[in-house]
């Protein structure tokens, strides 16, 4: 794959799927192939994106954030990535891994929050332009087992859930469906892959994956 020069993966799920871990794993993977790789993180990955993603997540601002500006503000902090740090690298020949990109706010303010699909793509259109995700890989794993996950996770870390792990069940049943209807809409940009299983099983998975959708992309 080091032949391979500028390409631009995502990684998408529910909460607790294991985004952050699958993507620092085909990072190093892709590293020890002889690859130059920036892995970053949607909201975030610039000074302006983290702040943005306090405000999201944590309520920095100490004021109720309203569903319009909260979709608004992810989309400026996507816009400010692109142009920071994704666009750059892959101009430079580099890959970029990153934890979460558009899917989510579609999953979760389109599906979730019941925004318009199209008024949500088209903001969308606005903040990236052409870049687009070569590969996407949904983590699939149950509202159920994500819910369960979250609460190990934050008891383990001594941490409050943020503000989407607080919203109430038929909100990330709602995001699941939305995944999954991505999914089905963008087949051979989306894989599936099953999140239940162990780590470096789901790692091998992706790696099958990516491989496929590479050699489909020419």
């Amino acid at each position: 794959m080091a032949d391979r020069q500028g390409q631009f993966i995502t990684f998408e799920g529910p909460e607790g799927s294991g985004k952050t871990t699958q993507a620092l794993l085909l990072t190093e993977r892709l590293q020890a192939d002889g690859l130059t790789v920036v892995r970053t993180r949607e909201p975030g990955g610039t000074a302006t994106g983290e702040y943005i993603r306090e405000i999201l997540q944590h309520g920095r601002s100490g004021e109720t954030v309203c569903a319009e500006a909260e979709l608004l503000l992810f989309s400026a902090s996507r816009a400010q990535l692109v142009t920071q740090v994704i666009r750059p690298a892959l101009e430079r020949g580099e890959w970029v891994v990153c934890d979460r990109f558009f899917d989510s706010t579609t999953a979760y303010q389109a599906y979730g929050q019941g925004f318009d699909l199209d008024k949500v793509e088209n903001i969308h259109q606005f903040a990236v332009g052409s870049t687009v995700p070569q590969c996407t890989f949904l983590l699939d794993i149950a509202v159920s087992e994500s819910l369960c996950r979250m609460q190990r996770r934050n008891a383990e870390q001594q941490t409050a859930p943020d503000r989407f792990e607080r919203e109430a069940l038929a909100f990330h049943e709602s995001v699941y469906a939305g995944y999954h209807a991505l999914a089905r809409r963008h087949p051979e940009r989306i894989r599936v892959v099953d999140a239940t299983r162990p780590i470096h099983d789901i790692a091998d998975r992706i790696w099958e994956e990516l491989n496929d959708v590479l050699t489909r992309t020419g």
